[in-house]
């Protein structure tokens, strides 16, 4: 009976353990010219703009990046590049989940891995030099899905303003520390 059990659970464990094993969080291929350039006292982080199809994620990435830049640093941030010393600009690229773990009993789906993909790039307002540029930024974010239909709750959204927030942390991390 145990290993019956076991060998019912054996397949969605590998899943698990492959997609833990390939890396989740998030990775940086970036280019970084070292040290910002000391006129610069306001940064433009207008709407980032979005490839996929998923509805208002690129408000919801770029409202956790304005609220980053706020909370640690002392540049004056905006939306508008006119008057502007710096240009931030995002594409979410991809969006997509994937299950990652299964009810053994029903088969269900009990946890989703979501992953957003994303370029971004600084750029000096005025001359147009890039600053900074990352063209493969990819977030994961897992959630939980509930089994009990009576119990449902949409978790999906609650799980990419959480990885907002880690990738304003992130991002924000990245240009405080190459500056």
């Amino acid at each position: 009976m145990l290993i019956q059990s076991l060998h019912r659970l054996l397949p969605p464990l590998l899943c698990l353990f492959a997609l833990v094993g390939s890396g989740c969080g998030y990775r940086m291929g970036s280019r970084a010219v070292p040290g910002l350039p000391r006129a610069i006292r306001s940064i433009a982080v207008p709407t980032f703009q979005n490839d996929t199809f998923r509805f208002k994620i690129e408000q919801t990435l770029t409202a956790a990046v304005i609220r980053e830049l706020l909370t640690r640093t002392s540049y004056r941030v905006q939306s508008q590049e006119e008057g502007s010393d710096a240009l931030l600009k995002g594409v979410v690229t991809a969006i997509y989940s994937s299950p990652i773990v299964f009810d053994p009993n029903s088969g269900r789906t009990t946890e989703v891995l979501i992953t957003v993909s994303m370029r971004v790039t600084l750029e000096d307002a005025a001359s147009h030099q890039v600053l900074y540029e990352a063209n493969d930024l990819v977030y994961r974010e897992p959630y939980q899905v509930s089994t009990d239909p009576a119990t449902y709750f949409g978790e999906d959204q609650l799980a990419i303003e959480r990885l907002s927030r880690r990738v304003a942390a992130s991002l924000v991390s990245t240009l405080i520390g190459n500056f």
